[in-house]
């Protein structure tokens, strides 16, 4: 795994978006992507600890979707060979979710991987709200291991997009505030459909592409687009850092190709 190589990863997918019959915008199918993913997997050589996908499962309207997202997630674990966590965003239905592994009790919960604790936060509303804020504070009350990873759909910061500037976590300042002095190492997020990195309150925030579609950077102050490509990450939560890296599941011919002399 990766930590024979000094560095804990994650691979951070986000905004699935996945459909029940019609293919999203006539062109994105959310569970053949998944499988994509796992093909990236064994032809890259990865070795994640884990997979995370940050929200928005399916696309509004496709609660009867769950059943197919949850076996393409199983198939994904299998192939990959390691846990597959889940979170809702904006446009999952929190009851239909429920026939998900984990979610089964609720969406909100703590899973521990070796070292590495990984909170997951029900952000669907588009706010935590004060009970479940408590609950995290109870949670990181106590340090684990090498860390804690937070994942919550919306980021607790806006885009640099005017069209999403004041899209991000809606108590943002609440989250931060327990967050603050804590062991968590990083924030992963998504709902913006493109990458984004900040530091907020010293604490690494790493917004994820979207498998579904990446947003059209420059269509304007007044409008959202999307761009046909599926993108994911890889986080590597390392001794003294971590970083993340976007990946495109688009394979263009490489220019060259030349082996590595190790």
């Amino acid at each position: 795994m990766s930590r024979e190589n000094g560095r804990l990863t994650v691979l951070h997918l986000s905004d699935v978006h996945a459909t029940d019959g019609a293919l999203l915008y006539d062109a994105v199918d959310g569970t053949a992507r998944l499988r994509s993913v796992a093909d990236y997997v064994r032809q890259a050589g990865a070795t994640p600890e884990a997979i995370l996908v940050t929200g928005d499962l399916v696309q509004r309207g496709n609660a009867s979707a769950y059943p197919m997202v949850r076996d393409a997630f199983a198939a994904l674990e299998d192939a990959v060979g390691v846990p597959v966590l889940t979170i809702i965003g904006n446009h999952d239905d929190p009851d239909a979710a429920r026939i998900l592994a984990g979610h089964e009790n609720g969406h909100a919960r703590t899973v521990l991987l070796d070292a590495l604790r990984f909170v997951l936060l029900d952000s669907s509303s588009g706010a935590l709200g004060e009970e479940q804020l408590a609950w995290l504070r109870a949670e990181l009350a106590e340090p684990h291991g090498e860390g804690t990873v937070i994942a919550v759909h919306h980021p607790p910061l806006g885009s640099p997009l005017p069209t999403l500037a004041k899209a991000g976590l809606r108590d943002a300042d609440a989250l931060l505030d327990v967050l603050e002095g804590s062991d968590v190492r990083a924030v992963l997020s998504g709902h913006f459909h493109h990458p984004l990195a900040a530091t907020v309150r010293s604490i690494p925030v790493f917004v994820g592409p979207s498998l579904a579609y990446h947003q059209v950077m420059d269509a304007g102050p007044d409008h959202v687009s999307g761009h046909d490509r599926a993108m994911f990450s890889l986080v590597h939560l390392l001794p003294e850092a971590v970083t993340s890296t976007s990946v495109s599941l688009e394979s263009p011919s490489p220019l060259f190709l030349s082996p590595v002399t190790r």
